[in-house]
């Protein structure tokens, strides 16, 4: 298994649940209405899937060992997308609380889901492009093949227990049922 090809693999993932968040947006405009129970699957697509699994191989495996063999000059850039992955957890919470001010009959709220799901959406797509450009192909230029192998070891493990849970099934799962209801509105 190659790390670095199957993070880029699940940022496809997750820029399919983007336009799917984008598109829930877009009707919220033209409907006055909030999909509550999909806005909810997917913040949960975004804390388990793209945070949990797939962060956590970045920040915990590869960046640190960026950090650790490449020392100094890649301090910066690594800071630069440990600062956007928080800032997306940041929409990610604000949006959870204005859905819930909408459930309780603020109509005002509909503008703060709108404002962080597609801050949210446009912070991500930057951010893959990012990584998917500059860190992933910087990180296969200057980490030894044996530490290529070790990262490729340890987001094996991380593989394993998410596939023990069914992480990846699952959320697939999710994102498919929701990109099929929601490609059917248009937009």
């Amino acid at each position: 298994m190659d790390a670095i090809d199957l993070m880029k693999e699940e940022h496809k993932n997750i820029k399919r649940g983007l336009a799917v968040i984008r598109k829930m947006c877009i009707s919220i405009i033209e409907t006055g209405e909030v999909a509550q129970d999909d806005f909810y699957e997917m913040i949960d697509f975004i804390r388990n899937y793209a945070d949990k699994h797939h962060h956590n191989k970045e920040e915990s495996i590869l960046f640190k060992r960026m950090e650790e063999v490449i020392g100094d000059m890649v301090k910066a850039p690594l800071s630069g997308m440990l600062v956007e992955h928080d800032l997306g957890r940041l929409f990610t919470t604000n949006l959870e609380e204005a859905l819930k001010r909408v459930k309780e009959g603020d109509k005002d709220s509909r503008v703060d889901v709108i404002a962080n799901a597609v801050g949210y959406t446009d912070l991500l797509n930057r951010h893959i492009e990012k990584e998917d450009k500059a860190i992933y192909s910087f990180a296969r230029r200057a980490l030894s093949p044996e530490i290529l192998e070790e990262v490729n070891s340890e987001a094996g493990e991380v593989e394993k227990i998410g596939e023990g849970k069914n992480t990846q099934g699952n959320y697939m799962r999710m994102l498919d049922e929701l990109e099929s209801k929601w490609s059917k509105k248009g937009s």
